[in-house]
């Protein structure tokens, strides 16, 4: 599914650029998410879904969650995302576990990205962990 416009609450259908109540976020920081969403789309990411967790938790205003197929393309994913992101000005502040890549974080400080391969997307079940936050987008 190619994105194909503003990121919306999907509960309310609202769109959330300019939402005075959106964390710390501008559209800057929703331009660099759907960055980060097309970077894993073009590698071919599979079940992607955008959270907003600024309501819920301290650590990031953002989650974005993706599956990969195999070791070699959660990593083609992950250089993917941290290319596109710092030819736009973001860099990557802490990365963990690109060496095995079958669960990577990729911290960007507002935007963190979680890639799984499908084994441990299910077993850690973030989507469920973090379903309190608002999905923005989820791909088809």
């Amino acid at each position: 599914m190619a994105f194909n416009g503003a990121f919306n609450d999907e509960t309310a259908g609202n769109n959330i650029y300019n939402d005075p109540g959106f964390g710390g976020f501008n559209d800057i920081d929703m331009k660099r998410v759907e960055i980060a969403y097309k970077a894993l789309e073009d590698k071919f990411g599979k079940d992607i879904i955008v959270i907003d967790i600024h309501n819920v938790s301290t650590v990031a205003d953002v989650f974005i969650i993706a599956s990969g197929g195999s070791p070699a393309q959660i990593k083609a994913m992950c250089d993917e995302v941290i290319e596109k992101l710092e030819q736009d000005g973001l860099k990557l502040h802490h990365g963990e576990g690109m060496r095995s890549a079958n669960w990577v974080l990729l911290d960007f400080g507002h935007i963190i990205i979680h890639i799984f391969d499908k084994e441990n997307r299910q077993f850690y079940s973030l989507e469920r962990i973090w379903s309190d936050g608002r999905v923005l987008k989820r791909a088809n």
